[in-house]
């Protein structure tokens, strides 16, 4: 291929990545939270972590992505120990989480109730088209951890769901 220049990808400004990824982001968080007024909080602490930092990220789209799910099981946990707290203390806690739209809900629900990092990966490859190899760099493991994850997830929903794997 004499005589041809080389293709160089330029990189998006912040601008123009929040104007593409809001919404894929923004659908990760709320299917890993099912919340949605958790997940847009989340999303913009996501957001506006990547444009503090935005010279220094290399793959944008990975890190916010990363910082979602982290920050969502964060919260998860946090919020998994106030219920006991609240439990042993004998009072009754103030629910946050909306509904899920009906037909989606159950699904969710069962994700959540998989492992961190299966959930995680079948959220990233299934909402949000997520490769393989895109999903191990998000979630900091090798692709063929990656692949177990999402083996192993995709197997646990079809029998919490009732269904064949591959349904």
């Amino acid at each position: 291929m004499v005589g041809e220049w080389p293709v160089i990808k330029v990189r998006e400004t912040f601008d123009q990545f929040y104007g593409s990824q809001y919404r894929p982001v923004l659908a990760l968080a709320y299917v890993l939270s099912g919340s949605q007024f958790l997940a847009e909080e989340l999303t913009q602490e996501a957001f506006v972590a990547a444009f503090r930092r935005w010279d220094t990220i290399e793959n944008p789209e990975a890190w916010v992505r990363t910082v979602v799910s982290n920050r969502t099981r964060s919260w998860l946990r946090h919020r998994y120990a106030e219920t006991r707290a609240f439990t042993r203390l004998g009072a009754d806690p103030v629910s946050t989480v909306d509904e899920l739209p009906a037909d989606t809900a159950h699904f969710w629900e069962a994700v959540r109730s998989l492992p961190r990092r299966q959930a995680q990966t079948i959220a990233l490859v299934y909402l949000d088209g997520n490769s393989i190899s895109d999903t191990a760099g998000m979630l900091g493991c090798s692709e063929s951890t990656a692949r177990v994850h999402l083996s192993r997830g995709r197997k646990s929903l079809a029998e919490l769901l009732g269904v064949e794997e591959g349904t």
